[in-house]
């Protein structure tokens, strides 16, 4: 069953977006007034174009839009595991089975094609009591160079396949690696989701040591932490992410150590 969905807000663009529309249109008005001055104009707006490329390509920043880097209102002992890139039906179902035993809930951020070719293990997914969420459709190396119409699609394609296959309209969001741009605020507000970062990253995806990854993810961890993990792999012909299975049941041998719990990023965020 999916959450009742929130009143949409009206929608606020970021400070910084606003500002860049401000200083353009100063641009325009001192162009016309002193053509002259063209290359202080030119060389302020480059400017500004790289500080708006350098706040959307920065993963956990807030400059361009809110961004969830911990959980919002954790209890005290509450973390959450996230995965990115599934479902992947060689390493997902062993991933939820590691889950289980340690009775551990976390969030899956699948890709919409993905979901449309595994429907059943989606659903898994959610019947065994995590969330799935929102990763694109196909995790597009250039996602954050895309315009509104593109982003549109590739999040609305799998806004539509997960709820197909888990009876649940995802509410969160997380791009490709982080990566966005000033666009994408906006049209997650039309979509209804929140983004969603991380507090820490075990770089599963392009490591292949376990200790290194666990090491990363555990130093240092703290209630209301957001982990990253992957249970799939974003691209080529590799299929799911193995070390996962190596490093997870570190990770929960930890938590329960330390008497943390891993709780779903709640879709309804305050």
């Amino acid at each position: 069953m999916s959450e009742a969905l929130e009143p949409r807000r009206p929608y606020r663009p970021p400070a910084l977006l606003l500002g860049s529309i401000a200083l353009h249109a100063a641009g325009a008005v001192a162009l016309a007034a002193a053509p002259r001055h063209w290359k202080a104009v030119a060389a302020t707006l480059f400017a500004n174009h790289v500080a708006l490329a350098a706040a959307s390509l920065w993963p956990r920043g807030q400059a361009v839009g809110p961004n969830l880097l911990r959980l919002p209102a954790p209890g005290p002992a509450e973390i959450s595991l996230t995965f990115d890139d599934g479902p992947d039906p060689e390493v997902t179902p062993r991933v939820l089975d590691l889950l289980d035993r340690a009775g551990q809930r976390a969030t899956f951020f699948a890709i919409g094609r993905r979901a449309r070719a595994h429907p059943d293990l989606a659903a898994e997914i959610v019947r065994r009591g995590h969330r799935v969420e929102n990763h694109t459709d196909t995790h597009p190396h250039l996602f954050a160079c895309y315009p509104a119409s593109l982003l549109r699609r590739e999040i609305g394609r799998a806004q539509e396949s997960i709820a197909a296959a888990t009876g649940a309209v995802p509410r969160l969001f997380r791009a490709p690696a982080g990566l966005r741009n000033p666009l994408l605020d906006w049209v997650l507000h039309r979509a209804g989701l929140r983004l969603v970062s991380w507090t820490r990253r075990g770089f599963d995806a392009v490591e292949s040591n376990p200790r290194a990854i666990a090491r990363r993810l555990l130093a240092g961890l703290s209630a209301g932490d957001i982990l990253l993990l992957h249970d799939g792999r974003a691209h080529g012909s590799q299929g799911g992410n193995p070390v996962v299975l190596e490093v997870l049941p570190r990770v929960l041998d930890a938590l329960a150590e330390r008497g943390l719990r891993s709780v779903p990023v709640p879709g309804t965020l305050p």
